[in-house]
């Protein structure tokens, strides 16, 4: 007989992002009046820059003529996507990354949640709390979690993040093997320091472990003394994976591309104890099960490091940028703690009290307002909402309003 993975019976009964949809969706079909605000999941409003829509026309025409067509593209992306993203997003920050550690992708969810697959299934896993809910989800699908026990799986590390803390996680007090950051932070919006990254750096160099670093929102950093790469700090090619995405750098939730870097001297360690690189076989895993982004995507994404893109997406991401600062004016005349909104766009505020799910609800029904609930990213976040500052100027003022009247 046909039988499941039974890690699959581990998970949460439902991802969080479709049990809010669900819940947004039963609120409208009883109230189809309502004008409700989405200030939840971090999806992008506003269009892809001009440069990008111009340079995907470009490339959708080159598929018309023989001269020009192409079908199947590299694995790892085309030469001039890779080539531009090592150049500006890089080596013009002084990190030694090169074109062909380069991955091209479809998403950095589907990175973060499949270079898992590289690793032996009784490795110890460190996942930081509140945290993104990909990293944890397909360690339980892989088997790695064990049982749930008060929300939490017994196999995991977690690594609290806390007010007390600004939401930057201590290092373990035990030894791990895989580690996952995200910085600046989905969900809390908040960010590290180069210091405060060396160490982790450090830690894993000391550990042999592996930190898989997700970046995709290092675009919203204007602190320029904060790092947009954990490749700024020294030695951490060998023990470092880096994600990027161009989802909310410039608008490509519905294009999708992202890239995930891969140093050559980035290792891992077999049964023995002997050093194996992980960039043959993070190749070998895409040369398998993928078949690489289209042309005109690619082509739209070197469109980024354009000067007329550059322009348009910066003024894209100072306009989000912002709304955030919108949204922090309020919490501080609301007189509600928050992180966020500064070098990120996402807000984490602290209910007063508030059950996160209840604060929602609130939000919701009595304001029109959708965010996230805190709890659904882990235990850390009960009595927290996330909002995001992915919306139009009118839509953001307007929600700060109705916020202010019902609380």
């Amino acid at each position: 007989m046909i039988r499941i993975n039974e890690n699959y019976n581990q998970l949460k009964a439902s991802y969080l992002f479709l049990e809010i949809a669900n819940k947004v969706a039963q609120f409208q079909s009883e109230n189809t009046d309502a004008d409700i605000i989405r200030l939840g999941i971090g999806d992008v409003t506003k269009t892809l820059p001009p440069a990008c829509i111009s340079a995907f026309h470009n490339g959708v025409e080159e598929l018309s003529s023989e001269s020009t067509f192409k079908g199947y593209g590299p694995y790892n992306g085309y030469a001039f996507l890779r080539e531009k993203i090592a150049q500006e997003d890089f080596q013009k920050r002084g990190a030694d990354i090169d074109a062909d550690e380069i991955f091209i992708s479809d998403g950095s969810k589907c990175d973060t949640g499949n270079f898992q697959e590289l690793f032996a299934n009784d490795i110890t896993i460190a996942i930081p709390d509140p945290v993104y809910p990909v990293y944890l989800d397909t360690n339980i699908m892989a088997g790695r979690a064990g049982d749930s026990k008060n929300g939490r799986y017994k196999n995991i590390v977690y690594l609290d993040g806390t007010m007390e803390n600004g939401f930057i996680p201590q290092l373990p007090s035990k030894p791990v093997d895989l580690i996952y950051l995200c910085f600046p932070n989905n969900p809390t919006g908040a960010v590290i320091t180069k210091s405060q990254l060396k160490e982790w750096v450090g830690f894993a160099k000391e550990q042999k472990a592996l930190i898989l670093f997700d970046a995709a929102y290092e675009a919203f950093i204007r602190d320029e003394t904060l790092p947009h790469s954990i490749f700024e700090i020294e030695g951490a090619k060998e023990v470092a994976v880096e994600f990027r995405s161009f989802s909310k750098t410039a608008g490509f939730t519905g294009t999708r591309c992202a890239y995930t870097i891969v140093p050559k001297e980035c290792v891992a360690y077999n049964e023995s104890g002997s050093k194996q690189l992980l960039h043959p076989l993070w190749q070998r895993r895409q040369s398998t099960k993928f078949n690489g982004v289209s042309y005109p995507v690619q082509k739209a994404a070197e469109a980024v490091y354009s000067s007329e893109g550059k322009v348009q997406i910066k003024q894209r991401i100072d306009d989000y940028l912002l709304n955030a600062r919108i949204i922090c004016k309020t919490m501080d005349d609301l007189k509600l703690n928050y992180v966020g909104g500064k070098n990120s766009p996402y807000i984490w505020i602290h209910g007063n009290g508030r059950d996160s799910w209840d604060f929602f609800d609130m939000l919701l029904k009595k304001a029109q307002i959708v965010c996230t609930p805190g709890k659904g990213f882990g235990q850390c976040g009960e009595g927290y909402i996330r909002i995001s500052a992915f919306n139009s100027r009118e839509n953001v003022q307007s929600a700060m309003e109705r916020m202010k009247k019902i609380l």
